[in-house]
């Protein structure tokens, strides 16, 4: 998913709450089913449907990025060789073919025979993804502004076009003077502390069957559909399994039922990714089934402690698919929008439910000083594959933030939400979110000289074990409710539940604290100056280092140690959460150099 997030002040809550910032996931390879409809098509599903890539030590570049997806496609393919005027004329007469006629199911007959005879995935996951995009793919490409120069541009590089469909735009911004800087300070000893519950990427899998094979051809396993472990291999835990399985509903249960040790909140933020990842075969019904089910064991569970969702990349289908409101009919997004305010009416305010019902964000004031402010970062996603018809600030959803955080700056509110916070800093008191999966942190720095720490977007642990991992949950102390306060965070903990334990013969799931930032980090607070220098740290201590891999994959890393590059790659991810600007890992580098493009994530947000 994008970042999901929630932002006082995950996208990707990715607010957003959830930044769906997809790093160390692995992203499915369906997209490249959409081989057989031109490589247009797999741009607008590469990055959203390589599922299935086992986790590895090192971290994955993000996808999406223009500079090397070029060399991804023509790879995977076998197409090397394919010259810029080959290019040109192979999409200009696709452009034609579909503007003239737009046969829908030509187009995806012959995207199910290229994914099988590249054997890109097994017969029965093409057939099912391909009917499941095909409608929309075939929407968007006609009504699309992407021209054959642009798309070869993104392939073959700058000389054969120009690529600028994702290019910067602006929005106005109040013409006021801003405050000066003022960093918040310590609040003072006794000062009432907040606990705030973080829960993300829940993939509850409704089919997921103990026993199974965890290690199936498809791109979800431990399912009814995935067959049974052969060669007595041991098959999918009852609680959940290192692979790539989502959970059953007994495991999200418990997590709820187990924050006893936690508790108690003041407030939870919920920043999405409620369905499973067997994204090429999701109803409708389906997602609906999944936002009430889970909606309503929250609601269960947390009773009147007050939840702030926000909407992630998974919960419609198909996956990332996020239509501007412009979109009208069958195709928009209104049978989500709806279906999310009726579930989470209980929670939020009439006015938050209105601009949730027209493009899944809003905002609300919880108590006095204190705005949160919920971003859809699906309109901020090169994942969306809605955006190639217009990416310029879909659903005005970012000039509408801007007056959000203005009015905020005007009352002497804190916000706590998600996005770069230049010209908000003394406003944005926090920006929380989900969607990678791990445990990590970005760092946000001045525009001018890149070099001072402004903002420090926290990314939760996911509840779900994919891929290969426990799960887990997060707990922020903030700064807490009284006149004054800075409503920053103060410190956070990360509880999971230690899947080879719970598994075990006549075990019980007990999830446990796993670690406290300030304690395990030795930070002397959580303010962004600290999460910099930690960095630097973990630079020269292999040690501290290797803790915070550990942690990072919340309690079961790869097998396969992380060296020198993997350690530098992993450090620069955390310094940059700007992706235009690499140089702010400069400094990481032997010798002042920058990691080579295949060590880089880049941000697959667009605003």
């Amino acid at each position: 998913m994008p970042h999901h997030g929630v932002s006082s002040g995950q996208g990707h809550l990715r607010a957003g709450w959830e930044p769906r910032l997809e790093r160390s996931l692995p992203a499915p390879r369906l997209g490249l089913l959409w081989m057989g409809l031109g490589l247009a098509l797999v741009l607008a599903l590469f990055d959203s449907m390589v599922l299935w890539s086992p986790a590895g030590a090192y971290p994955l570049p993000a996808q999406g990025h223009p500079i090397k997806l070029g060399a991804t496609l023509q790879n995977a393919f076998g197409w090397q060789n394919l010259t810029c005027p080959a290019c040109k004329v192979l999409f200009t007469a696709l452009n034609y073919g579909l503007k003239k006629e737009p046969n829908v199911a030509r187009v995806g007959s012959l995207a199910i025979k290229m994914c099988k005879m590249l054997n890109i995935a097994p017969l029965n996951v093409c057939q099912s993804a391909v009917h499941l995009f095909e409608d929309d793919m075939v929407e968007v490409w006609t009504r699309s502004v992407l021209s054959p120069s642009e798309v070869c541009g993104l392939l073959l590089g700058p000389s054969c076009g120009h690529w600028d469909i994702f290019s910067n735009w602006n929005i106005s911004l109040p013409s006021v003077p801003k405050p000066p800087p003022k960093p918040p300070s310590p609040p003072a000893p006794g000062a009432p502390v907040s606990r705030v519950l973080f829960l993300t990427d829940l993939h509850w899998d409704h089919d997921y069957l103990e026993g199974t094979d965890p290690n199936c051809a498809d791109p979800l396993c431990c399912r009814r559909s995935s067959g049974w472990p052969q060669n007595s291999r041991a098959g999918a835990g009852y609680w959940g399994e290192y692979s790539k399985c989502d959970l059953p509903l007994r495991t999200l249960e418990s997590l709820l039922k187990g924050l006893g040790p936690a508790r108690p909140f003041e407030m939870v933020y919920w920043t999405g990714d409620i369905p499973a990842h067997d994204v090429w075969q999701q109803s409708r019904q389906d997602q609906l089934r999944a936002l009430t089910t889970i909606t309503e064991l929250v609601r269960k569970f947390l009773g009147p402690v007050p939840v702030y969702p926000a909407v992630g990349n998974h919960e419609s289908t198909p996956v990332n698919g996020f239509p501007p409101p412009f979109i009208k009919g069958n195709q928009s997004s209104q049978w989500l929008y709806e279906a999310m305010a009726k579930a989470w009416e209980p929670w939020l305010p009439a006015d938050a439910l209105h601009t949730l019902r027209i493009g899944g964000f809003y905002a609300l004031t919880p108590r006095p000083g204190l705005r949160l402010i919920s971003l859809n970062m699906n309109f901020c996603s090169r994942e969306n594959f809605w955006l190639l018809i217009n990416s310029t600030d879909p659903a005005g959803q970012l000039q509408w933030l801007v007056e959000e955080l203005q009015a905020a700056e005007n009352r002497g509110d804190k916000v706590r939400g998600v996005m770069s916070p230049v010209e908000y800093e003394n406003t944005l008191a926090g920006q929380f979110f989900g969607h990678t999966h791990v445990d990590e942190f970005e760092i946000f720095y001045d525009e001018e000289t890149l070099s001072r720490p402004l903002a420090v977007a926290f990314l939760g642990p996911s509840a779900t074990t994919y891929i290969n991992l426990n799960p887990g949950y997060r707990v922020y102390q903030i700064d807490g409710n009284y006149s004054g306060s800075s409503h920053v965070v103060l410190d956070h903990e990360t509880y999971i539940l230690n899947l080879t334990q719970a598994n075990a013969p006549g075990a019980t799931p007990h999830w446990k604290l796993l670690y406290r930032a300030r304690e395990t980090y030795g930070l002397p607070d959580a303010l962004p100056a600290s999460w910099h220098n930690l960095v630097y740290r973990m630079r020269d201590n292999e040690q501290l280092f290797q803790t915070f891999w550990f942690l990072y994959h919340k309690g079961h890393p790869p097998s396969e140690p992380c060296g020198t590059p993997c350690r530098l790659a992993t450090l620069c991810a955390q310094l940059s959460a700007r992706a235009d600007s690499p140089a702010l890992c400069r400094h990481l580098m032997p010798n002042g150099s920058l990691p080579d493009a295949h060590s880089l994530w880049s941000q697959t947000l667009l605003c």
